[in-house]
């Protein structure tokens, strides 16, 4: 197997992870900016496509948001399946050519949004499903502290902080528009606010709230950078209860009782589960979930 990235960074290394850990064997080529990049062991680097002798069996995007555009043109040439790191694209605007051309190419292509294969997301899932209620509002929560995020590092140089680059929580955090969207559907209409005015004074955004509106219920999703002790917690009040899904903990307590219906006590590696199943899809020739136009969907929700 040989696989392209593109952009090999923090997030890119997990990727490589999972492949290792799925295919031991795997050829991994990596696209660098410079001859003084950081070196990483049985990863080839190159510094052109041209210099590529081998069609890649796909292609991952993992350079910072505001070059995805780029990478997703050039790659698409190759004609091979493509996994793009989220958010998709920074902006929107280039969206509908890009897509076109995905199209034309018939490039099987995958958003990486890996919260989906979290057991907590997995088993909402399953449990909506099974048990048809009636619900009356959602409230979706993520707070973390940004400063945390990159230890040894100034906060204020990666790409998270800066606008410029794609940053910003409503993108960086798009996960929890994602999984609403997957659990209940698209909205019939959205409304937020953003704003970057808390204490970390950066000029990404580092708070969103949405307001997203169903036709019998409506979903808050609030999302910052500036909490210190994290929480990412899903609450889902139904005609017949409210429960509590805690991503961080790893479990869903219905409220009523304060009983646990679901708890796993070490969380999954979601970032093999979710490469085997982009993997196994090509291997198929299917379409995975959340391709190219899907996430285009999220990320109108998330620039709205």
């Amino acid at each position: 197997m040989n696989v392209l990235i593109i952009g090999l960074g923090s997030i890119a290394k997990k990727h490589i992870i999972a492949i290792r850990e799925l295919y031991a064997d795997a050829i991994i080529y990596a696209l660098r900016s410079s001859k003084n990049s950081e070196q990483f062991e049985n990863i080839h680097d190159i510094f052109s496509l041209e210099e590529l002798n081998v069609k890649p069996d796909f292609i991952i995007i993992s350079n910072p948001t505001n070059l995805h555009e780029e990478a997703i043109l050039k790659s698409i040439e190759f004609g091979c399946p493509l996994f793009i790191e989220k958010p998709v694209l920074s902006e929107i605007k280039n969206s509908r050519s890009l897509s076109e051309m995905i199209h034309k190419k018939q490039v099987l292509t995958y958003v990486a949004c890996n919260l989906r294969f979290h057991p907590v997301v997995q088993f909402l899932k399953k449990y909506l499903i099974e048990n048809k209620s009636i619900i009356n509002e959602v409230n979706i929560y993520c707070g973390s502290f940004l400063p945390d995020w990159r230890p040894g590092k100034d906060f204020r140089k990666i790409y998270s902080a800066n606008a410029a680059m794609g940053g910003g929580v409503h993108l960086d955090l798009i996960h929890e528009l994602d999984y609403c969207t997957w659990l209940f559907g698209n909205p019939l209409e959205t409304k937020s606010v953003k704003r970057n005015v808390s204490s970390l004074k950066i000029d990404a955004i580092d708070f969103a709230a949405y307001h997203l509106l169903y036709d019998t219920f409506s979903a808050n999703i609030t999302l910052n950078y500036f909490r210190k002790d994290s929480k990412r917690e899903i609450e889902i009040i139904t005609e017949k209860e409210t429960i509590k899904a805690d991503l961080l903990n790893c479990t869903v307590t219905r409220c009523e009782d304060n009983k646990t219906i679901f708890q796993q006590p070490l969380i999954k590696d979601t970032y093999v589960q979710q490469m085997n199943y982009f993997i196994n899809h090509i291997k198929d020739n299917e379409q995975p979930m959340n391709n190219f136009t899907e996430a285009i969907g999220v990320l109108k929700i998330a620039l709205s």
